[in-house]
């Protein structure tokens, strides 16, 4: 009798509430970032990178007269390159650096790979336009080299940064997709096999006296 099959346990809840947690932890894993020793190496380079700004970029102009266009800047003729790198510096390898060492939020860290990434760039081109003024205009300055190397070294720890959370998102994401299929599959094992006997579905409307 199909009474006397004992029903298999019912863990769908049990297992919904494990999903649950996995994709909690995996939310919060994937929201944040642990920086580890790299962390101390960042905020020694955002210090020296706000340093730079009170050390000459070209001449005599120093980075915050870079930043504010100051007389002397007009003066020694300071180019638009050497301006917006200015400020990418400040904006990203500064500001966004501590505030994703603040918040450990791996999004900020993202802003300030991508704009650290751009500001050593722009950091070739403001050197270059030094070194190529015209007659009587000072070259690049030390302010303006050690903004642009540490910027660089910014862009290589961020970017390790950031990888190693990637990775371990795509670990959790590969952990929760096997314990889902592992699931499925032990939900499959335990279903009990379908009744054969006259009150099997099909079979209830093959009455005595009528041809099957």
């Amino acid at each position: 009798m199909s009474a006397d099959i004992p029903e298999p346990p019912d863990d769908t809840a049990a297992f919904d509430a494990y999903r649950n947690d996995l994709e909690r932890v995996e939310r919060r894993i994937a929201g944040e970032i642990e920086p580890g020793g790299r962390g101390v190496v960042v905020a020694v380079l955002v210090f020296v990178l706000l340093g730079s700004f009170i050390l000459p970029h070209t001449g005599d102009v120093r980075g915050w007269d870079v930043l504010f266009g100051s007389e002397t800047a007009d003066a020694a003729d300071v180019t638009l390159p050497m301006r917006v790198f200015g400020w990418l510096a400040l904006v990203f390898g500064v500001g966004f650096s501590m505030l994703a060492l603040t918040t450990r939020r791996w999004a900020v860290a993202w802003v300030a790979l991508a704009g650290s990434a751009t500001a050593s760039v722009l950091g070739l081109l403001a050197v270059w336009t030094r070194q190529t003024a015209g007659a009587g205009q000072p070259g690049p300055a030390v302010g303006l080299l050690v903004a642009w190397f540490v910027l660089i070294a910014l862009t290589f720890h961020w970017a390790r940064v950031v990888w190693s959370r990637t990775v371990v998102q795509l670990a959790a994401e590969q952990d929760r997709r096997r314990a889902v299929a592992d699931q499925q599959a032990k939900k499959l094992l335990d279903e009990p096999p379908a009744p054969d006997g006259p009150d099997a579905p099909g079979e209830a409307g093959n009455q005595p006296g009528q041809p099957g």
